[in-house]
């Protein structure tokens, strides 16, 4: 099989739960819904998802526990993400093939196989919206601070490497954000100058210039502040290549950071919203 979707997608707190979405992010909801039903019409076998709100610090890692349960309160937002329940499996097989990928490539990469690990709401959040069912397996990965952008790259490459080898049916997933300079008051939108280069990089995204969005992601990073410094950002052009077309489906403020949802497939013709109008 192969890697039959790639993407990257919100995580705001506010939209955790639906009915508590505001108005001006309701986009981003009823955009992952929709990309929701894509997966279902998929069938994917796996889920693979690297979080922004798991930052290691010298590792990368790669959580290859057989179950994933818990409850979650965030730490950074617990009145918005309060006790909320997870329950997905994981695939232990294929999270172990990508631990050594990473060391076959002479990176820094851990497996993690403990019970007790208790997911991120970079993960949870957008999970609640794609696979509401909680019937696809899934398997996490860190955001890894010590790594650069390069080596972050690289990394995405490996998995990559991995996944369209496998005799599994994949989707990966990038959660975050581009600008994240984060200010108090949901509403706010990034900096008319930070808002420029979210512009710019959209732009690159879906006219497929990948390597001219990764190039830019020194100094976007820098300057905007992007979430996890671009990462998560890296290692998805490190998954996908000129063969992919993208499709816009949303976007939205939150808090001065912006949350565009594209997605990436193989199969279907480029299309592209008229996301100049979201901005």
């Amino acid at each position: 099989m192969t890697i039959e979707l790639s993407m990257l997608v919100p995580h705001v707190p506010s939209i955790c739960h639906e009915d508590q979405v505001p108005e001006f992010q309701q986009e981003m909801v009823d955009g992952l819904k929709a990309v929701a039903k894509e997966i279902s019409e998929i069938k994917p076998d796996v889920i693979v998802l690297v979080s922004c709100h798991w930052p290691s610090t010298f590792a990368h890692y790669v959580d290859c526990y057989p179950v994933h349960k818990g409850l979650l309160t965030a730490i950074e937002a617990p009145d918005l993400i309060k006790d909320v329940p997870y329950h997905y499996q994981g695939d232990e097989g294929l999270a172990n093939q990508l631990v050594q990928a990473g060391k076959d490539a002479s990176l820094a990469v851990e497996g993690v196989h403990d019970e007790f690990f208790v997911w991120d709401y970079g993960t949870v959040v957008p999970l609640r919206y794609l696979v509401p069912n909680e019937d696809i397996p899934v398997v996490n990965l860190s955001v890894t601070l010590a790594a650069n952008l390069q080596e972050t790259y690289e990394w995405g490459q490996a998995i990559a490497k991995v996944l369209l080898e496998t005799d599994k049916k994949v989707i990966f997933v990038s959660s975050g954000a581009l600008a994240h300079n984060l200010v108090r008051g949901r509403h706010n939108m990034p900096t008319v100058s930070e808002h420029a280069m979210d512009k710019q990089f959209v732009d690159f995204v879906m006219n497929k210039q990948y390597r001219e969005a990764y190039n830019m992601l020194p100094q976007f990073s820098s300057l905007a502040k992007v979430e996890s410094g671009g990462r998560h950002l890296a290692m998805l052009l490190g998954i996908i290549d000129e063969d992919w077309n993208p499709v816009y489906y949303a976007a939205g403020q939150s808090s001065g950071s912006w949350n565009p949802l594209i997605t990436f497939t193989k199969t279907k013709a480029s299309f592209v919203k008229e996301y100049s109008a979201s901005f």
